[in-house]
């Protein structure tokens, strides 16, 4: 795919890092037998459960259940996106990471970005100067007073005042010709016709936007007085890009212990009043409605996402709208709420009249998305009459056919088919009957979906511990005949080791990193097999025998089957002798 980075790289740079160095660099880890312990560093704990292997090349917390790779790991502690961990770890070792295509998929840093990113942080603390030392200052500070902020908060979100005057910015930084082409770049200064320039920003309340790193890339103003717009943000640059940023994020995961839940409010001021009051899970979008792009973000820190939104037409009209981006990211496990407050309130004002914990248990209460959908669709149509029921189910079947595969559209169904009365398998069929004839063939093939634990599944997973096992297997491609849940999985993994001999467990996970067997890899090393280390070599081999007994089986069916039908061809013939004989 054009833009990508080959896999061929990845596996090769995880075979040349320890992930152990890494990690250690991050979190000082202590030898504990074969393997190394720490305090997990994504939740708070005091008896250390995060373990790192050096044979497997991987991390994993008994506390928390956080896992995977190097990559993953930098990932997580970092909250680097995937292209910027591989970038760091070939970095490390003086390698230059190779694009398909020529084109990363991803946003990269225009040039010169990087010093973008250290002026943006010297303009942040311009600004915080400004509150403290301006002459101007006192109707700032007023305004913040007024809605109820102490220093503490105000020292947190680095807020700060943009003096009133069209030059304060440019003379601060000087008339130096390459720094006001730099503040042009990053929307801190506004250019005219004639060429000359002036600030963005003028009389009013600073709000640095930084990204999940903790890098300045943008800035939000309030007007302290009256004066539009009420709230004004940067404009898209190099280094900031608002439909995929969110306010906030970066201050809710410096907090202590995994972040249960998020709160996506309305805008910066909200976020910042929250804080104030002891609530750090909210974030905000920066005047866009919610992305799939922000809903990517947010799952990968959080299981739960809370929507907050005004009760009214438009609230209820933009919950939609966040629903329909979340619909594609709701997969078993993950969860999203709709809390949807009084007519003119906000949080800010909810906050005040509950205090911390009365506001948590408001967001306790919020709706789940099943039931904010269900409810939407019966809305729509009078499912007493069958016509009511046809329309429901064109109105919703566009919008099941996108959730993914598993438990929850299943659940989902049958709990729509309950309220309105229909029978949950007639429901199913008329939700999936044409997108999931696919969906059919994968749940096949795939282990995912078994009913039990199966052989292939304690294979598979035998094989993640200890990809050596491969070697013991011959006559490979013969397994692609096997028909049983997962095979091709198996087959894929015996291949792929036996042209990648060192290959080990992390190296393996990010193979099929972003896939579905990807994802199952993952939960299926964390399955407890309870097949003892040193019995685990003759435990493969009896798995392995099993599946070519099985295949055998299933070929003696077959040939005893079609011989009732038509005469076998003297191959066939010889072929059926053998079986039976063996």
């Amino acid at each position: 795919m054009a833009g990508s980075i080959p896999r061929t790289f990845i596996d090769d740079l995880l075979t040349r890092v320890d992930i152990v160095d890494i990690i250690d660099a991050r979190v000082p880890l202590k030898k504990a037998g074969k393997d190394f312990k720490a305090c997990c560093p994504f939740h708070g704990e005091k008896t250390p459960s995060f373990t790192v292997s050096r044979q497997k090349q991987f991390y994993y917390c008994f506390g928390c259940g956080a896992g995977g790779s190097v990559i993953r790991f930098l990932m997580d502690y970092e909250r680097f996106e995937f292209v910027e961990a591989v970038q760091e770890l070939a970095k490390l070792l003086g390698l230059e990471v190779p694009f398909e295509g020529g084109r990363p998929q991803v946003r990269v840093a225009a040039p010169g970005s990087n010093d973008l990113y250290e002026l943006m942080e010297k303009v942040s603390l311009y600004y915080t100067t400004q509150l403290r030392k301006h002459s101007q200052k006192e109707h700032a500070v007023e305004y913040l007073k007024n809605r109820g902020l102490t220093g503490q908060t105000a020292k947190q979100f680095e807020l700060g005042f943009a003096p009133s005057g069209w030059n304060n910015l440019e003379q601060a930084f000087s008339n130096d010709p390459e720094i006001i082409n730099q503040l042009t770049r990053a929307g801190m200064l506004i250019k005219k016709e004639n060429g000359n320039t002036y600030d963005r920003f003028r009389d009013r309340v600073m709000f640095p936007i930084r990204d999940r790193r903790g890098r300045v890339i943008a800035f939000g103003g309030r007007v302290i007085d009256e004066g539009t717009p009420k709230y004004l943000n940067s404009p898209e640059t190099d280094i900031f890009h608002k439909g995929d940023e969110l306010y906030g994020l970066h201050h809710a995961l410096k907090q202590p212990g995994a972040v249960a839940s998020m709160l996506v409010v309305e805008g910066y001021m909200d976020v910042v009043s929250l804080s104030n009051r002891g609530v750090n899970n909210a974030v905000a979008t920066l005047g866009t409605a919610i992305s799939q792009s922000h809903v990517q973000v947010l799952v990968k820190h959080t299981s739960e996402i809370i929507y907050c939104f005004d009760g009214d037409a438009a609230g209820r009209k933009a919950a939609w709208r966040a629903l329909e981006a979340s619909l594609p990211s709701l997969k078993d496990g993950q969860q999203f709420k709709f809390m949807f407050l009084p007519e003119g309130e906000d949080p800010d004002t909810m906050v005040t009249q509950l205090g911390q914990q009365g506001f948590t248990q408001l967001q306790n209460q919020a709706k789940p998305l099943s039931d904010f959908m269900i409810d939407y669709f019966l809305e729509k149509a009078d499912h007493q009459t069958v016509d009511g029921q046809a329309r429901l189910i064109e109105l919703a079947k566009p919008l099941m056919s996108q959730l993914p595969q598993g438990a929850y559209a299943q659940l989902l169904t049958a709990r729509l088919a309950e309220r309105i009365d229909m029978p949950e398998n007639e429901l199913f069929g008329r939700f999936f009957s044409d997108s999931r004839s696919s969906g059919r063939k994968f749940r096949a093939n795939n282990v995912a979906k078994a009913e039990k634990p199966s052989v292939i599944k304690l294979a598979i997973a035998m094989l993640l511990e200890s990809p050596s096992l491969a070697q013991s297997v011959s006559s490979v491609e013969v397994l692609q005949e096997l028909h049983m849940p997962g095979v091709d999985l198996l087959e894929k993994m015996l291949v792929f080791i036996a042209s990648h001999p060192n290959i080990t467990t992390g190296a393996l996970l990010e193979h099929w990193h972003g896939t579905r067997e990807g994802d199952f890899l993952y939960e299926t090393l964390r399955w407890e097999h309870h097949v003892p280390e040193q019995g685990v070599e003759s435990e493969f081999k009896g798995v392995v025998d099993i599946l070519f007994r099985e295949l055998r089986n299933q070929r003696l069916a077959k040939l005893l089957s079609q011989s009732k039908f038509a005469p076998l061809s003297a191959d066939e013939k010889t072929e059926l002798a053998r079986l039976l004989a063996e």
